[in-house]
């Protein structure tokens, strides 16, 4: 009752506007750092005089969870009831969860797993798969043991839960909840793969422990190892050539491959061999290589690969010498689960090998239907759908806009006032996370369409564009582009891009996907401000344009970001002849890599964007230019074109200027 009374009152403040500091803040501020320093004397210290703040329940929660391991459970359960209904007490739960599974105290698991409401963490779904079957057996539910293998084959690292629940199931001898031994080798593969050693040894622990001097073996010399055998007659033995020749491929393609072919091929049997042609044509594919579909050719049955080596197979065959090899695209995606094929990615690719191979109704039908399945203003393959059905991008019709009563209870939901305040006081991570919980995972499925449109507003309204755009963006069925794709600093922006010769909807798209519009944003390797730029590159644009007396602090200003920003990406636009999605992946991953991928084959614009080797600048090209094309459809109120603004890509043409070396 204390802390709905302690909310209530802050929340006459946020209905008035933004809350003023407190005199606690600081002292919040000053536990943050405690716990990121895992100081507990000094966390004990101050939460004392942080009680009956709006921010209580993290003091609270930064003081047990930095002795949870020592803590009782008693203290515990108190927590809970304290702070009950919080992100802080499913946060803790979720942390002492995962200590309860580390110490296999399943019955106290399993009563706690059922109040646990956000069910977002791996681990602790494998632990409770685990518990299930454990209590139930036979009377399990029948998709356990395939919940459990989508769980930990999707982990990036090894983890406690879901190795241990792997472990368990493929000790399974019979029945229909157990794993098998290529699920654990599946696991190694995409392991070694992905430079994780230790996921990769703890997979081949669970099926063959004698093996692991092998694989440590293999992982420091791929090369020695694989010349050191003879032969590779048993199935462990074969997995171990395999992981080696997937090691070697990510450093030595030509090898792997030779290796491969020559040797190894013929002791491996078809599913083993398949799976390492695909990470070979994986590799190839990445650097570009032309030899890339002829690696890929080698795979007998696609059934073989997983969605993500499928993926990189129709990447191959976007980008032959001859263009889009469709009757290989059309097979590859047809081969991925239920799963990868509702990709829109996917589907879109799947619809385009339809129209391009097919000459009968059914194709075209299927296409049709493919098409119409995602077509929408909403992203990259989304809008290129529309275009592919006679369309062009437009903006939605504006939803009816939030009631009063329902703007009232977006500023009275306790979990919004304390992540509006988090952030209003600096701790953007924790109110970020709490903004989050609240409108995504505090009861299942997350706020309503109406109850997120308002929180946007709310959002929007307090300036917080982050968390506005991606609440926005969570609404299924209602597009309100105000919130989705809002313009802040707008006549700032406009004027400057007009200046300079750029479209301020790409300076806009370019921004949204860079910082979300939060001024003080700074990247982990240091890029700043509106624009994420970094401090060299902003040194080296500042003297370009003449600013004197530059200082690296001015980043967080926003005129002189904005400047910068937009003076930097005019001229790498320039040095790629106007090429916007040429000119995004060279403002994300440095213009030389943009100048190597760009050789090859002529492709449509969206192809290239596809087949960039780097996962994060993939995406951020996709959602800067479809971000754009959103854009100049709210500002000059036209239909506007995808396709037009991606065009195509291919190497410099001899009659244009060579590359501007100079780029940062």
């Amino acid at each position: 009752m204390k802390l709905r009374t302690i909310l209530a009152s802050f929340a006459t403040l946020l209905v008035a506007g933004a809350v003023q500091a407190q005199p606690k803040d600081e002292v919040l501020l000053d536990m943050q750092r405690a716990f990121s320093q895992g100081n507990k004397a000094k966390l004990a210290q101050l939460l004392p005089a942080a009680q009956g703040h709006i921010l209580e329940p993290w003091a609270a929660y930064w003081d047990l969870r930095a002795r949870l391991d020592t803590a009782s459970t008693q203290e515990v359960q108190a927590f809970f009831t304290r702070y009950a209904g919080t992100y802080q007490e499913d946060r803790l739960r979720a942390d002492w969860l995962q200590q309860l599974g580390q110490r296999r105290e399943w019955e106290a698991f399993a009563q706690d797993y059922a109040r646990y409401r956000m069910r977002d963490d791996r681990e602790l779904r494998c632990y409770n798969l685990l518990v299930q079957f454990l209590r139930e057996g036979p009377n399990a539910p029948a998709t356990l043991a395939d919940d459990v293998r989508k769980n930990w084959l999707a982990q990036r690292e090894a983890d406690d839960g879901c190795t241990t629940a792997a472990s368990r199931l493929i000790g399974e001898r019979t029945g229909p909840h157990r794993l098998t031994a290529a699920d654990a080798w599946r696991k190694a593969r995409q392991s070694i793969e992905a430079n994780r050693p230790r996921a990769a040894a703890a997979a081949v622990e669970i099926v063959a422990p004698e093996a692991l001097p092998a694989v440590a073996e293999l992982n420091a010399n791929p090369t020695r190892f694989l010349t050191s055998k003879v032969f590779a007659a048993s199935r462990v033995r074969r997995e171990m050539v395999g992981l080696a020749l997937i090691k070697l491929a990510t450093s030595d393609i030509d090898n792997a491959a030779g290796m491969l072919e020559s040797k190894w091929g013929p002791q491996m049997n078809p599913e083993e061999r398949d799976w390492i042609w695909g990470v070979i044509g994986r590799q190839a594919t990445q650097r570009l290589l032309p030899e890339a579909q002829g690696y890929f050719a080698n795979v007998m049955r696609d059934a073989n690969l997983s969605d993500e080596l499928l993926a990189w197979k129709v990447r191959a065959a976007l980008r032959t010498a001859k263009g889009p090899d469709w009757k290989t695209i059309l097979q590859a995606i047809t081969a991925m689960s239920d799963e990868g094929r509702a990709d829109p990615a996917w589907a879109y690719w799947r619809a385009r090998a339809l129209l391009a191979t097919g000459n009968t109704e059914s194709h075209r039908a299927e296409a049709q239907k493919l098409l119409e399945g995602i077509a929408s203003a909403r992203g990259f393959y989304e809008q290129l759908a529309l275009e592919e059905l006679g369309q062009q991008v437009t903006v939605p019709p504006d939803p009816a806009p939030p009631t009063e009563a329902e703007k009232q209870a977006a500023r009275l939901n306790p979990g919004l006032q304390r992540a509006l305040y988090a952030i209003g006081i600096g701790l953007r991570t924790e109110g970020n996370r709490e903004w989050n919980y609240s409108t995504n995972l505090h009861r299942n499925g997350g706020l309503a369409e109406r109850e997120l449109l308002a929180a946007a507003q709310l959002a929007c309204d307090r300036e917080v564009w982050d968390r506005c755009i991606n609440t926005s963006e969570r609404t299924k069925t209602e597009f309100d582009a105000d919130t989705r794709f809002p313009m802040p600093f707008r006549d700032s922006v406009v004027k400057r891009s007009r200046e300079i010769g750029l479209d301020p909807a790409y300076v806009y798209g370019l921004m949204r996907q860079e910082s979300r519009f939060v001024m003080d944003a700074k990247s982990t390797v240091g890029a700043a401000g509106l624009m994420q730029v970094m401090p060299a590159t902003a040194r080296w644009t500042a003297r370009k344009l003449g600013m004197t007396n530059f200082t690296i602090d001015q980043l967080h200003e926003r005129d002189t970001n904005i400047a910068i920003g937009t003076g930097y990406l005019k001229l790498v636009l320039d040095d790629f002849g106007g090429s916007m999605p040429m000119a995004a992946a060279a403002y994300n991953a440095g213009p030389g890599r943009p100048r190597a991928w760009r050789n090859g084959p002529v492709m449509e614009g969206a192809a290239w964007a596809e087949t960039v080797p780097f996962q994060e600048t993939r995406d951020y090209v996709k959602k800067v230019v479809s971000n754009a094309t959103v854009y100049a459809a709210i500002l000059t109120r036209q239909p506007q074109s995808l396709k037009a603004r991606l065009g195509t890509v291919g190497p410099r043409e001899a009659t244009q200027p060579g590359p501007n070396t100079d780029l940062p």
